[in-house]
């Protein structure tokens, strides 16, 4: 059965770091050690459920000037990876069709499908209860092994599909933070986002972020202090100026907007935590009521049965007097 990340085939196949095959029955990961196996087996997975013609593997595997007799080159390839994943998991889930090569089934899912599920989960949770989106979100992340089909090649496909899914875990992250803004974790959200600007240098938003951080941690000199530092990488970067969003934080900043003040709580989320709290206390009550009646009960049943009528031969005999034919 699939479990949200894999096939029937009793397979998960993961693209979020380095490329491999996990047998969910004996804990098995599978992952080719040849740089062109890598690449195979990479474009098969981000097609995964799709025939991917032969054609577009040897361009994958080889560019513009693949080898004298590629398509039987393809074809060992193939035949070893199969034998592989055999060898590894017991099973091939590699189907050959009149075009191509497809892997696994119709449908099937891989560690960035989970992911993608769980990140649109947390989005759409982020304004009604930031603190279960932050978890959703961070969940999301935490599938990441490293970058994305790391080991698998420049071809066009695994290229593409790598920086689609980086560009995806960054928005993610940003969004995490937003969260944490969202729910008062501003002091360790201005921690983490100082980390992150260093790594990423060029993502307005985490600017932004960091700046609405330190300024509700009452820095606002540091958080003027970030634009600046951002508008240099910009600039010295990619030859550009802040964009609008940058520039209405910063002015916000300057002159103490009443929009970057913290959100006060939601009130129906602190209704709704009342009553779930007065729930569980009632239920608890119940319980504690229901074990005293079993108790009584079970007191009564004892005397009943101390006190009930003889019974012989299956059936009641009258009290107090023997019946005589």
């Amino acid at each position: 059965m699939d479990d949200g990340t894999g096939t029937d085939f009793g397979t998960d196949f993961r693209v979020l770091g380095p490329v491999e095959v996990l047998d969910r029955r004996t804990g098995t990961y599978v992952a080719p050690s040849g740089a062109k196996q890598r690449s195979l087996l990479g474009a098969l997975v981000v097609r995964a459920g799709r025939v991917l013609p032969a054609e577009r593997l040897i361009h994958e595997l080889w560019g513009e000037r693949p080898p004298a007799g590629a398509a039987n080159a393809l074809h060992a390839h193939v035949a070893r990876l199969r034998r592989l994943l055999q060898d590894a998991a017991g099973q091939d889930p590699i189907s050959t069709r009149a075009t191509g090569y497809v892997l696994g089934r119709p449908g099937t899912r891989t560690d960035a499908h989970h992911f993608h599920d769980l990140s649109s989960k947390g989005r759409a949770t982020l304004a009604a209860d930031p603190v279960r989106a932050a978890e959703l979100l961070g969940d999301a992340l935490s599938l990441w092994r490293g970058p994305a089909l790391h080991g698998s090649g420049q071809g066009p496909l695994c290229a593409r599909e790598a920086e689609r899914l980086e560009e995806l875990r960054l928005t993610t992250l940003e969004i995490l933070y937003e969260a944490h803004l969202r729910s008062g974790r501003h002091a360790e959200a201005a921690r983490e986002l100082e980390r992150l600007t260093a790594r990423h240098p060029v993502r307005e938003r985490l600017y932004d972020l960091q700046m609405l951080a330190l300024y509700r941690c009452g820095r606002q000199a540091e958080a003027l202090g970030v634009y600046e530092r951002a508008r240099r990488r910009l600039v010295d970067e990619l030859g550009v100026e802040p964009g609008p969003a940058l520039r209405e934080r910063m002015e916000a900043v300057l002159h103490h907007a009443p929009s970057l003040s913290a959100p006060e709580p939601d009130a129906s989320l602190h209704e709704l935590s009342g009553a779930i709290a007065r729930l569980g206390t009632r239920i608890e009550a119940l319980a504690r009521e229901q074990q005293s009646l079993v108790r009584r009960l079970n007191g009564l049943t004892s005397g009943v049965a101390l006190q009930g009528p003889p019974v012989e031969g299956g059936h009641l005999r009258e009290q107090g007097a023997d019946v005589k034919g």
